[in-house]
């Protein structure tokens, strides 16, 4: 029992405190109104001869221009590599756009686990600056990576696989005190599903962990951790997001320019 509430401990409490890339994205101004004010003029510019593409060029549209390539150099002097940190634990890792794929095979059994770095950078709930104030460097909040991610297990011979869907919980709810290492990542639901199968299908039944006995969540976890996924594994695998996410933001920005400059 006394391993049971310790796991309840503040499963989120470390994820504010990984090591990971920062960041200088900020909020766009708005007015008093709530309406942004509007920077520049809409006075359409005579299309470029050297750009050749006969579509609209504004003022606005160069001064987006000349801040997406300020802002570029920005991001890419905080980015820590170029490539990728490698996960420890022969994990081999596949990429697909914004979708990263863990494999691992454990005496005979396949371990997949797959996260999208979309939408997993939390809301920052930190104090709002005030209108024409700004935070000093140092105090800028860092920007973590915390995707939900899908463990599927699955052992040779079997007609299914057992799919976990796991997450990085933002609340920091305390049940009690314990001597042993917390959690930092929860499991929210598990199922059986057909192997290699993206979307969980509706038929099959779902366990959900909401309501769950504490002693079946324990064993639980220990299979997960057993193959692989603990604490240490859900370290790397937000630096790992981390980096992913803000390489991939970086090649959004570079696209944008190149749209918006048309060059």
């Amino acid at each position: 029992m006394l391993k049971s509430v310790v796991r309840a401990v503040g499963a989120a409490v470390r994820v504010s405190n990984a090591t990971v890339t920062s960041s200088v994205r900020a909020a766009p101004l708005r007015s008093s109104s709530g309406y942004r004010p509007k920077l520049f003029s809409s006075k359409v510019l005579t299309p470029s001869i050297s750009c050749g593409c006969g579509g609209l060029h504004t003022e606005g549209d160069k001064a987006f221009g000349d801040f997406l390539t300020d802002e570029i150099k920005e991001e890419k002097k905080i980015q820590k590599s170029k490539t990728l940190p490698k996960m420890s634990g022969g994990w081999e890792l596949e990429m697909n756009g914004t979708e990263a794929k863990l494999v691992r095979f454990v005496s005979g059994e396949k371990v997949t686990v797959t996260f999208n770095v979309n939408n997993s950078i939390p809301p920052n709930f930190g104090e709002e600056v005030e209108q024409g104030q700004q935070k000093p460097a140092e105090e800028e909040p860092e920007i973590v990576s915390t995707p939900n991610f899908v463990v599927e297990v699955t052992k040779q011979g079997a007609k299914h696989s057992l799919v976990f869907d796991c997450n990085f919980p933002e609340d920091e709810i305390s049940h009690g005190e314990g001597e042993e290492e917390s959690d930092i990542f929860a499991i929210r639901e598990v199922s059986f599903q057909p192997e290699g199968d993206g979307d969980w299908k509706e038929t099959s039944y779902t366990l959900n962990t909401d309501s769950l006995d504490w002693a079946l969540y324990d064993h639980l976890m220990d299979f997960l951790a057993d193959r692989g996924v603990d604490n240490t594994f859900a370290d790397e695998l937000m630096e790992l997001s981390t980096a992913v996410e803000h390489q991939e933001y970086i090649k959004f920005l570079e696209d944008l320019q190149s749209f918006v400059k048309c060059t």
